[in-house]
């Protein structure tokens, strides 16, 4: 189940990555695209951006799950998705982007792919 708890709070964030979005566009009169707008343009961005990565690493990290890796390679991938996830989000979404935390962010969210894939790697060759 803990997949399914990291998978609960990810969806919060990408339902709160929604809202700026549907927000913004409001804001600015743009039902198609971004019309323009900068901040729009960036809140687009955060959004597909969560959208690319996090399905793909909650994939791995349930077939981890199954086969009843350690508790702690869930967490440790886990952590690094949901923090640099939300990091990435905030930063990239600002009109004024915080580059370091952009690149915190895609760090984090890199390792837990890079983590999450070398596990599923050793464990489906039988050396995990």
């Amino acid at each position: 189940m803990i997949t399914a708890a990291y998978a609960g709070l990810l969806g919060l964030v990408f339902l709160g990555l929604t809202v700026r979005v549907v927000r913004r566009r409001e804001a600015v009169k743009a039902a198609l695209g971004d019309g323009g707008d900068v901040v729009l343009e960036r809140r687009i961005r955060a959004h597909g951006n969560f959208a690319e990565f996090v399905p793909l690493v909650l994939v791995l990290m349930t077939l981890l799950e199954l086969q009843s890796v350690s508790v702690w390679i869930l967490h440790l991938v886990g952590a690094c998705l949901l923090v640099g996830r939300v990091i990435h989000g905030l930063a990239i979404s600002r009109e004024d982007e915080v580059l370091a935390g952009r690149a915190a962010g895609m760090a984090l969210t890199l390792t837990a792919l890079g983590v999450a894939s070398v596990a599923a790697l050793l464990r489906a060759f039988g050396v995990m």
